[in-house]
């Protein structure tokens, strides 16, 4: 499962704002924002997909290990949605 600290630096490595994501991902931006929150809020499950994949297309590509977990964005943003490492689910 993608964290709130992963979407926040997937968002700043693209120069995107919360409303130009919410917009990407067909997400409302009140479900955005809980997302993001560190409070540990409530997010429904297919409102983190849509995120993940709006962000995936984009070129980002999710990274986890048992150090922790991050983001990378690569050039070639058609080949990031195989390349993707989301925590909890394997390659």
């Amino acid at each position: 499962m993608i964290t709130s600290r992963q979407v926040r630096a997937a968002r700043a490595l693209l120069g995107w704002t919360q409303e130009m994501l919410a917009d990407k991902a067909l997400v409302a931006l009140t479900a955005l924002k809980r997302l993001e929150s560190e409070s540990g809020l409530e997010v429904r499950e297919d409102t983190r997909d849509s995120v993940c994949r709006a962000l995936e297309a984009a070129g980002i590509v999710f990274l986890a290990s048992e150090q922790g977990e991050g983001v990378m964005r690569v050039r070639n943003p058609s080949g990031a949605r195989g390349a993707s490492r989301r925590a909890g689910k394997p390659g």
